[in-house]
């Protein structure tokens, strides 16, 4: 009986015109390298159908054929323990096809010849899917201060397939690989491979027990009128309860069938996966003793010594601690040069745009506060995410980011957390958003979900003009310098104190994230290709302005409109009619050449500042301020503040503008505005008693520590997991998180007489 329910994917892309080349290797292996190499920048990056896994493709010309290049997820085996794994496994064995991703045509194996070992046990997978198999080795660099040699023409003999040193970008290594590749395409073009064809060459195999391998045959011939079985696959159904295959198999009763009784003689035979593995291993150590020597050298021990400093319990949390505030400082200070430059340059091109629009002042609002502001929003963040993957990228590829991980796992073990989740948060301390994406170092699906969800408590930059403004106008100037710079340091060190716990209660009651063992690899240390790094933050910084951008830009419009309409023309005419005698009395007297200041142009100014705040004050955000009062009443904020919290939403920092506004003082003020600072120290409630206290203060810097009052992020959380609901539960925590604090630290306060 025949079905279509388990059709194997055999027809290639070949069929399309375009045949597919499957990079698959070990993580650290330099895979990427290769890639990069290959396609350069002729390569786009999406995500598999349905999960989180990026999908990087690129296209490469091989003689009369454009040939499509797949850079697959790292993986240690076949046998996924991942969603990663998962997803590349099921690209090599073609499961995909239902969801239009075809099986590969050849697949390019990459080695690293200094740890050959671990990295053949997936090559002796991959040989028995029945594809045409290529080998790159890679790191044949690194040999000699590694103490090992490879004899590539002897294991090339081995593996029954080519292999193909590369050194990084070497011109002459690339250019013998891609003749090759254009040899065997043709190849394959010629004489298409179906999957049940054993891959050409006749290499040395692992050698399984018999009585398995005579009950692997039995399968292959029982599933022949389902599914074309490839050894490797037969005999995973055969000792694996966690198979790809295993739910549609148990779909077909005659399949199903099938297997349970061959799986039943497997258990009789007391056949295992480790009698597999063992196996496995059995074959690597038989091809490393023909192909492979190792001898301690000087420049291996000077690896052993540097890592006996930087993963030492004491002095790698120093050298740890040195190397992450060169990273924190780069973001936090070296990207605020070109920060300043595209807020001048946004300004400028507001200024520009708004001059051909002052006979029409809503478009003129529109272009110049919703469309160039909201693009502002988007690209001001990019020399952030810049420095801030050029450093990640030189790091990991140096070597140096796994033993950064080893170090801090120590201190976030218990959250549920393991050690690279330190470097996403590390980084939004200068912002949320590249920490966010800084997140996909974090390889457990759960954890990096986690990560993503308290990584933004790191208090970020954009929080620190609120600190400072609070601080300089009611801290300092009551309680000194001292108290002062205190309260900054507690300010930033609140957001990590509050992600420890908030990580434990997301691990352990919401994600029911497992215990996994944190198993690391030490890559040997390297130098890190300029190119691959480079084009790692190009990579991240296009995605940023892609997938975030589009939306937050939307959010601006929304925001923009939210604060403009509706507008009266009565709201300025009675402004304006309140201060025409004084206007007129100024106009009459004239202006003096000795003085210095304008007083007319001084008071024209004033009213135009107190027409934008009564505009705000009754525009829809306004009304939704005096609306959301009472729900902040018990955090002693009045309805400026609301309405301040309210506009804040695109960005923390606009929340100073918008007070600004409110404030009658203009919107180009900033945290160091005397003048701003003048009007809310006197700012007074309907009792008489001041609006604005240390307490206060203490309260609104406690609450924007903890609230998710960006714009930015919440787009970048939405890309990044594919999941609105994730966003939406992020808003929702981080702003309960913010109020409940905001309010234990306000009736707290004034319960010890403090306001």
């Amino acid at each position: 009986m025949a079905t279509t329910t388990l059709s194997s994917t055999v027809s290639s892309d070949t069929a399309r015109g375009r045949p597919i080349i499957a990079i698959a290797g070990n993580p650290n292996t330099g895979k990427s390298t290769v890639f990069n190499a290959l396609c350069g920048a002729r390569q786009k990056v999406a995500n598999y159908p349905g999960v989180t896994v990026e999908k990087k493709l690129g296209y490469l010309r091989l003689g009369r054929h454009d040939v499509e290049l797949v850079d697959l997820p790292g993986l240690y085996s076949l046998t996924a323990v991942s969603p990663d794994e998962e997803t590349a496994a099921d690209v090599l064995m073609g499961r995909l096809g239902d969801q239009d991703i075809p099986r590969p045509d050849l697949i390019l194996c990459v080695l690293d010849a200094t740890n050959l070992k671990r990295n053949l046990f997936l090559f002796s997978q991959i040989q028995e899917l029945g594809l045409p198999v290529m080998v790159v080795l890679t790191m044949t660099d690194l040999m000699a201060r590694t103490g090992v040699s490879v004899d590539v023409p002897a294991l090339q003999k081995k593996l029954g397939v080519p292999v193909y040193p590369v050194i990084g970008r070497n011109r002459e290594h690339l250019a013998r690989l891609t003749a090759a590749l254009e040899a065997e395409i043709e190849r394959i073009l010629a004489n298409p491979v179906a999957p049940e064809v054993p891959p050409f060459g006749a290499g040395a195999r692992a050698r399984f027990p018999n009585a398995l391998e005579g009950l692997v045959a039995e399968l292959q011939q029982a599933y022949a009128d389902f599914l074309p079985l490839g050894s490797f696959e037969a005999r995973q159904l055969l000792v694996s309860d966690r198979h790809a295959l295993v739910p549609r198999i148990e779909e077909i009763p005659a399949a199903r069938e099938a297997l349970a009784r061959l799986r039943e003689k497997t258990r009789e035979l007391a056949l295992s996966p480790a009698a597999i593995a063992v196996a496995r291993y059995g074959w690597v150590d038989e091809i490393l003793n023909e192909v492979e020597t190792r001898e301690q050298n000087e420049d291996r021990s000077f690896g052993a010594r540097l890592d006996r400093l930087l993963t030492h319990r004491v002095l790698g949390f120093a050298a740890f601690a040195g190397i992450m505030y060169t990273v924190f400082q780069a973001i936090y200070t070296w990207a605020g040069p070109f920060m300043d430059l595209i807020e001048e340059g946004t300004g400028l091109v507001g200024e520009f745009v708004g001059s051909f629009l002052v006979s029409t002042p809503m478009l003129q609002s529109l272009m110049v506060d919703g469309v160039v502001a909201g693009v502002g929003s988007v690209v001001i963040f990019l020399p952030q995410i810049i420095i801030l993957f050029l450093f990640i990228a030189f790091l990991e590829d140096s070597g140096y980011l796994a033993r950064a991980a080893f170090l801090m796992d120590r201190l976030l073990g218990w959250t549920g957390l393991n050690g690279r989740a330190f470097i996403p948060m590390l980084s939004s301390f200068a912002c949320a958003v590249p920490g966010v994406m800084a997140a996909r170092v974090m390889p457990d699906p759960r954890a990096r979900l986690t990560t993503i969800l308290v990584a933004p408590l790191m208090s970020c930059s954009a929080r620190l003009p609120v600190y400072l403004l609070m601080i300089g106008a009611f801290i300092e100037p009551h309680f000194g310098a001292g108290w002062a710079a205190l309260t900054l340091f507690g300010m930033h060190a609140l957001g990590l104190i509050v992600a420890l716990p908030v990580a434990y209660f997301l691990n352990r009651g919401v994600l029911k994230t497992p215990s996994i063992p944190f198993v690391l690899e030490l890559p040997a240390y390297r130098w890190p290709s300029l190119f691959n790094v480079g084009f790692r933050a190009y990579e991240a910084s296009k995605k940023f302005l892609m997938r975030a951008g589009t939306v937050i830009f939307a959010a601006s419009i929304v925001i923009w409109g939210m604060s403009y309409f509706p507008r009266p023309e009565s709201i300025a005419t009675n402004i304006e009619q309140k201060y025409a005698p004084e206007l007129s009395a100024l106009q009459a007297a004239g202006e003096s050449a000795e003085s210095a200041t304008n007083p007319r142009e001084e008071l024209q100014m004033r009213i135009d500042n107190e027409i934008s705040g009564a505009y705000l004050e009754q525009s829809y955000l306004g009304r939704l301020g005096h609306a959301v009062q009472p729900l902040f009443a018990p955090l002693g904020f009045d309805w400026k503040i609301s309405v301040g919290i309210l506009g804040a939403f695109p960005a923390r920092e606009v929340i100073i503008a918008t007070l600004g506004i409110i404030y009658n003082v203009g919107a180009s003020v900033d945290e160091e505005s005397d003048s701003l600072k003048q009007r809310m120290a006197a700012e007074i409630r309907t009792d008489g008693t001041p609006v604005y206290t240390p307490l206060v203060a203490v309260t609104l810097m406690v609450f924007f520590a903890l609230c998710s009052q960006c714009m930015s992020t919440l787009a970048t959380v939405w890309r990044e997991l594919n999941s609105g609901k994730w966003a939406a539960f992020l808003f929702v925590y981080m702003t309960g998180l913010a109020y409940i604090c905001g309010l234990a630290v306000y009736q707290t306060g004034r319960w010890f007489g403090l306001q």
